[in-house]
């Protein structure tokens, strides 16, 4: 990693507000389009895939284009000990910045809508069946990630998560959130992607387990050896990009 720590925080913050902007602004117009469920649902799962994988494409280079804690964390827990991979220090900065931009995309969105700029979502979404949810869309998540960097072929996650997470707003009961920096972001705004402050904990506490299970598949399927090079969720770093701000 060649980018300062600073310039990849800022990456990881600038792209989840775009990230959650895109995801509870999308909802918002679905909204005021349609009173058609499905319709506002296939407006907001359209968006965010169009959304994330231009944000991979572009923030991936600098920060490995994270945009989710259980990401973070994962990277960390697979590289310890590899001495290229994300340290404690790195995971320190990256999940603060990511929860920031979170909240900091969902109040934007909710200005662009002249919505209250933090409301409460009212949005209940506790449930047995919905914490399920979020465990499967978050282990599945996490598997196409480490899957992808174990077999050489990081470059395809800009188009690979981006379609993974839209086919998960349809499989999952939960829509897949599977991301805890967007859990805590969406619960500012009482809109159609948003979710009760109550049931944010339950989600979270879903997706760490999702993630654990998602590394333990990872294991299952490609075996325990991981990569000399645990960049992910694409590869970053390059040297004409960083070389000025290099540590």
């Amino acid at each position: 990693m060649s980018a300062s720590l600073g310039r990849r925080a800022l990456a990881e913050a600038v792209g989840t507000a775009a990230l959650v902007a895109v995801v509870v602004g999308s909802g918002i117009q679905a909204t005021g389009l349609s009173q058609d469920v499905g319709v506002q649902l296939l407006a907001n799962s359209l968006a965010t895939v169009f959304g994330l994988g231009v944000l991979i494409t572009l923030l991936g280079p600098v920060s490995g284009a994270h945009f989710n804690p259980v990401v973070t964390l994962a990277a960390w827990f697979t590289g310890r000990g590899s001495g290229d991979g994300l340290t404690a220090r790195d995971v320190a900065v990256y999940i603060p910045a990511q929860i920031a931009g979170a909240i900091s995309g969902t109040v934007l969105a909710n200005a662009m809508f002249a919505e209250p700029l933090v409301k409460w979502s009212a949005h209940d979404r506790s449930a047995g069946h919905l914490w399920l949810g979020e465990i499967v869309a978050t282990a599945g998540l996490i598997l196409l990630i480490f899957g992808l960097a174990r077999t050489g072929r990081a470059a395809l996650a800009p188009v690979a998560v981006a379609s993974y997470i839209g086919a998960a707003y349809w499989f999952t009961s939960s829509t897949s959130f599977a991301n805890p920096a967007v859990t805590i972001g969406r619960a500012f705004s009482d809109t159609f992607a948003g979710i009760a402050p109550a049931s944010v904990a339950p989600f979270i506490a879903a997706q760490l387990v999702g993630a654990a299970v998602g590394l333990g598949l990872v294991v299952a399927v490609f075996g325990r050896t991981a990569p000399a090079e645990t960049d992910v969720v694409v590869p970053h770093g390059e040297t004409e990009l960083a070389a000025p701000f290099a540590r």
